[in-house]
This record gives structure tokens, sequence and C-alpha cells, in this order.
């Protein structure tokens, strides 16, 4: 076990595309990433294959096990979380979860701005974060939101940064209110990736900040459908 530079495996199952990093310390050794018509389920494990063979590791070598734990698709963090849950069980490692948002707003490194992370959730919502950079990377300000693009966007105050999937999405919205004071990266800003994940996992184990399989949860911030259906009495 090297605290300094310890073998990660992160994955973000997160949204429709997936990828999966390997990690020394900070320093990316791997990654792929799938924008592909195919479930997570049918890509995660042999990616994972994939990248331990490229590198020459094995999964009795890793030190820490890493899961991006929403927002984001239902299915698809279940699929992630339950699969870094199997093995760190198996291979009796510690975990780290990483938030979509603070990952996506990794993607926007050393920004003098704000930086409001704009996913889209379907259902016309928005799940929303805001983060200023630090020398640790992203910090959160207030908590996580889902809400109707519009309702975030009225909250913004001043010049702000703004990434994730619904930027795109709502890129007329957010010109007509936010207009010039919208800083919109390039589209390849956009994409999750669990390297970034990865990166933000590796300081959390440098200061103990690591949990037990069991302990790792999905954070959806709104009810699945399923939820949403049950009588009032069962919720």
């Amino acid at each position: 076990m090297n605290v300094l530079a310890p073998r990660i495996l992160a994955v973000d199952t997160s949204s429709f595309s997936g990828s999966v990093a390997l990690c020394e310390g900070e320093r990316l050794i791997a990654e792929t990433l799938l924008n592909v018509r195919s479930t997570h389920s049918e890509k995660l494990l042999k990616q994972i294959d994939l990248l331990l063979q490229e590198a020459g590791w094995s999964l009795p070598e890793l030190d820490l096990l890493v899961a991006v734990t929403g927002p984001g698709s239902f299915t698809g963090l279940r699929i992630g979380i339950a699969t870094i849950k199997g093995l760190a069980q198996v291979f009796e490692k510690p975990v780290v979860g990483i938030s979509s948002l603070q990952m996506l707003a990794m993607n926007l490194p050393l920004c003098p701005h704000p930086i409001c992370v704009f996913l889209d959730a379907r259902k016309k919502e928005v799940y929303s974060q805001i983060f200023h950079w630090s020398k640790e990377g992203p910090v959160a300000e207030g908590e996580a939101q889902v809400l109707p693009p519009e309702r975030i966007l009225r909250q913004l105050q001043g010049r702000v940064a703004l990434v994730g999937d619904g930027v795109p999405v709502y890129s007329k919205l957010i010109t007509e209110i936010l207009a010039d004071r919208a800083l919109l990266p390039i589209p390849s800003a956009h994409q999750p990736r669990a390297s970034q994940a990865g990166w933000l996992a590796a300081k959390q184990y440098q200061t103990g900040q690591v949990i037990a399989a069991a302990d790792l949860l999905p954070g959806y911030i709104r009810p699945s459908d399923a939820e949403l259906n049950l009588p009032a009495c069962q919720r």
C-alpha cells in the first residue's frame, strides 16, 4: 500500500456514456470512455478487465476502488456502485464515493468564476450545484438541487461558468437569461470522466477519508419513478 501514490480503480456510470480509469495517486495511468448504445452492465467489466491488462495490474494489487455516486441515471448508478461494492468486498478494499457534480466541476480547472454544474435530469429539470476552484480542486457552495432549468439560471449572480450535458440541451434558455454573463466551455468539457473522480478520490485517500463497501450508497437527490408512484402511506 502506497499512501502517496495508491493504485486506484474509478468507474463512472452516472450518464449514458461510461468511463473507467486507473490512477496511481494523482497520475492517470489509463482511461476508457464509451459513448455508445449499450448498457453499462454489458461493457463495464470488459472495460475494467481491458485497462488492468493494458496496465499490467491485477485487482488484488489495487489500493482503492471508486464509484461515482450521482446524481444521474438511476439504473447506471446502481450498476456502477454494485460493481465496485462487489469487487471491494471480494478483495477487501476500501472505497470512496464521488459526486457526479463535483467530478464535472473538475473539467474547468483554475476557473476564476463560480462553476455551475448543469446536468440534464430529464422531466424538464436539471441537477445543479455551484463550485469554486481551490488548491484542493472544486469546493461546493451550498447543496445540490434538482429544479427546472429556468429557476436554477435565475438564481445565478454575476459571471458564471456552466458545465454539464444540460448546457447544450438548454443553450437557448441560458443565452436568454444570462446573456454574456454565461461562460460556456468547449463541448468536450461537458463529458464526465472517471479519471476526474480518481483524482478527487486520491486526495481523500491521502487524508484517510475512505469507507467500507457496505457504506457506499447512491446520491439520487430526487426519488425514483417507482417511489413517486407509491401510495403516500408507503413512502
